[in-house]
C-alpha cells in the first residue's frame, strides 16, 4: 500500500464508522457532532493515520508467519 492508495469503504461501512465517531464524542466528550463534521474525522484518520496502522498489520503478519515457518520447521524428521 503506498501513499496514493486510499482505503475504500462501502456506504455502509462509512456509516456505521460515521455513527461512531458521532456516539464517541457524545459519549467521551459530551459533544454532539454531525455527520459533516464526523465524515471530515473519518477522512483525517483514512487520509492521515491509516497508513500506519496497514503498516502495523503487515508487520504484525511478518512476525506470525515467521513463527509459524520456525514451527514448521521443528517437525522435520532425521
Amino acid at each position: 500500500m503506498n501513499k496514493n492508495d486510499k482505503i475504500k469503504l462501502t456506504k455502509e461501512q462509512r456509516e456505521d464508522m460515521i455513527s461512531e465517531i458521532k456516539e464517541y464524542f457524545y459519549n467521551e466528550r459530551d459533544e454532539e457532532l454531525g455527520d459533516l463534521a464526523s465524515s471530515k474525522i473519518l477522512d483525517f484518520i483514512i487520509d492521515k493515520l491509516s497508513l500506519e496502522f496497514y503498516n502495523q498489520g503487515v508487520y504484525d503478519s511478518y512476525q506470525y508467519m515467521t513463527r509459524s515457518i520456525d514451527d514448521l520447521l521443528s517437525i522435520q524428521k532425521f
